[in-house]
């Protein structure tokens, strides 16, 4: 299984107190979902002098729909995904046509973990008003490709590189999506071509790497990993690979070489325990796994001192479990 970076999200949640009414006048009516949001994005923006711009250059000019995706956005930024989202649906009700409102509302649900919805309203959406701008459909390739229908993305974001062939980033989203479907090939040719437009591109680097090694092109694939890190990094990452297939005991070369260069990688030594944790093999960190320095200081004692000691293997305890 392929190391990934897990990403832990807070949300801030406001809670508005109501004050208990008293007995003798009528009930009043409790105030809608979106009512009571709205109070909450009021009582979030006071004191805040953006959102006070905002909300007054709406209030000034009720055709602007720049100023209602600004005033979206900075709710965003501020932890309020759920005011921005209704905020972009109420001015999509008042401009139905506008791209850039649906767009932000994709936004918004992405953010929200709802693509589905996302999804289903962009189509129906782009149904509607057709687009001729690639954004469109490659927000419907990542939204496809969240939800693991590789094809139906596959389709996307190839409709947007025929809009936009020389964007570098729908090349590498295409060649994502091709790596997930073991196409590693394609995957591969895709990669390339993006790093052909933008060959500075580190994302498309790491990559072309994955595609490379999945074809079992592993020099040219840490070469790749090399030129968008470091050596300790590269090997890290064919170690990965290696243990995607099962082959551990390659696994474990690959993250002696990557501790040999920076002992204090982490997620080699992560590897390494899943490694152990995998194949029940003891974790053991040997004289391969010094760094270059000590490696030299080692040298320069045995060559003055004499024979050294030779350094005890420590075994590490298993990893509770592996990220993933």
């Amino acid at each position: 299984m392929l190391v990934a970076v897990a990403l832990a999200s807070t949300a801030c949640v406001r809670q508005t107190v109501v004050g208990r009414a008293s007995a003798s006048p009528p009930p009043k009516q409790q105030p809608s979902v979106w009512e009571r949001q709205i109070r909450n994005a009021r009582d979030a923006g006071e004191g805040d002098y953006q959102l006070r711009v905002l909300r007054e250059k709406i209030a000034s000019d009720a055709e602007s729909i720049p100023a209602r995706l600004e005033l979206a956005k900075a709710y965003r930024e501020r932890g309020y995904p759920d005011i921005a989202l209704e905020v972009c649906r109420l001015a999509a009700a008042r401009f139905p046509e506008s791209g850039d409102l649906q767009l932000a509302i994709v936004r918004s649900l992405y953010e929200l973990h709802r693509g589905q919805d996302a999804v289903a309203g962009l189509e129906k959406f782009l149904a509607a008003h057709p687009q001729q701008a690639p954004q469109y459909y490659s927000w419907i390739g990542i939204l496809r490709d969240e939800s693991g229908q590789w094809r139906e993305g596959e389709a996307a974001h190839r409709k947007a590189i025929e809009l936009n062939p020389a964007d570098d980033s729908l090349h590498n989203n295409l060649g994502y999506n091709l790596l997930s479907q073991k196409n590693n090939a394609a995957a591969a040719v895709e990669f390339r071509e993006a790093l052909k437009l933008n060959p500075n591109s580190r994302m498309a680097k790491n990559n072309l790497g994955l595609a490379l090694a999945g074809l079992d092109s592993t020099q040219e694939a840490i070469a790749n990993w090399q030129q968008a890190g470091d050596r300790a990094t590269a090997h890290n990452n064919l170690a990965a690979v290696l243990i995607e297939k099962g082959n551990y005991g390659a696994a474990r070369k690959e993250l002696e070489i990557s501790l040999s260069y920076n002992r204090n990688l982490q997620a080699a030594l992560r590897n390494l325990h899943l490694v152990s944790q995998l194949d029940g093999n003891p974790v053991t960190l040997s004289q391969q796994e010094q760094t270059g320095w000590e490696r030299w200081k080692t040298g320069v004692k045995r060559l003055f001192v004499g024979p050294l000691d030779e350094p005890r293997k420590a075994t590490a305890s298993p990893a509770t479990g592996a990220e993933q």
